[in-house]
């Protein structure tokens, strides 16, 4: 009996734990569509700033979050990339790290 016992507790475990969804992993299209929204902020920025500042900005997808980082010449050119990729459809929110380089 209690074999039976520990048997059904372990079966129901397992099925509560496999019905819900682990917050740091992406499902196959969650996956996909943040690679697609990176393609199209890196679109976008290289459309807006110029393609010398879009290739110098790496840009990393999450859940729809943005985060832009790499080095960049001007205050203006992180600041026209970040609104450049908030202006891209099904970006939930962008975390500007681009640094500019130092002159000397």
């Amino acid at each position: 009996m209690r074999f039976l016992i520990v048997a059904v507790a372990l079966a129901l475990g397992a099925c509560a734990s496999s019905d819900r969804q682990d917050e740091t992993k992406r499902t196959t299209t969650e996956f996909t569509s943040d690679a697609a929204l990176t393609a199209k902020v890196k679109s976008a920025i290289a459309t807006d700033v110029g393609a010398r500042t879009a290739a110098a900005i790496n840009i990393e997808t999450y859940r729809g979050v943005v985060q832009l980082t790499g080095f960049v010449g001007t205050p203006d050119q992180a600041s026209k990339a970040e609104a450049a990729a908030k202006k891209v459809e099904g970006v939930r929110s962008v975390k500007n790290d681009v640094r500019i380089k130092s002159s000397s």
